[in-house]
This record gives structure tokens, sequence and C-alpha cells, in this order.
């Protein structure tokens, strides 16, 4: 019944901004941190962001660190994953997934996160 449902993905120009949503069911954030990974054709999973279960501790990789912002409503029990000056990149397909723990140096692995939702398509294109 534990589940993560993505949403907000798109098509958006270099330089434009969007915001994906993953929803929690069945289990609140409150417990469990919350990463963002993604995956694009021919390229292998990265790690995007992570957010520990308090959503106090925050966790970018290198090439989105400083445009992306990650964070949770507790009330809503949904992640959000805010993405700015997006570059072509950036375009995959975006996927959340839960843990214990981010793991300061393996959370972007995603190896021990489980719960993955289905995926949301970003497409940043002239």
């Amino acid at each position: 019944q534990l589940q993560l449902v993505e949403s907000g993905g798109g098509l958006v120009q270099p330089g434009g901004s969007l915001r994906l949503s993953c929803a929690a069911s069945g289990f609140t954030l409150q417990n469990y941190a919350i990463g963002w990974f993604r995956q694009a054709p021919g390229k292998e999973r990265e790690g995007v962001s992570c957010i520990s279960s308090s959503g106090r501790s925050l966790y970018y990789a290198n090439s989105v660190n400083g445009r992306f912002t990650i964070s949770q409503d507790d009330a809503e029990n949904t992640v959000y994953l805010q993405m700015n000056s997006l570059k072509l990149e950036d375009t995959a397909v975006y996927y959340c997934a839960a843990h214990l723990r981010c793991d300061g140096g393996t959370w972007y692995k995603g190896d021990n996160f489980s719960s993955w939702g289905q995926g949301t398509q970003v497409t940043v294109s002239t």
C-alpha cells in the first residue's frame, strides 16, 4: 500500500522552470527520506536530490545544485522538486523513491530506495 506518484513533468525551453511533485500514500513522509532520480535514454540512472525524513537535510547532485530545490509539505504528504534554469541535459524521466534516510555518500545511487513511482517525463528542448 506504500505508493509514490510523480507528476508535473512536461516540455519546457532551456532556461525555463518546472515543479515536480511526489505524492505519497500509505505512509507518512515524516518517517522516510525521499530521493529524486532521473534517467535519460542510453544513460544510467542518476540521483538528483534527496530530502531527509525531517525535511531539514537536503542533498543535491553537483549538476543541479543551485538550480533545483527539494522541499516537502507534510500536510499534503508530498515532496516537490523545483527545477529552475533548465538545461538540455536535464531531459529525462524523473522518479521519486523512499528510503529510511539520505546517505550523504551514497544516496545518489538509489540502490537502497524502494517504492519507486512510475516517473514523469521532463523534456527540455528548443
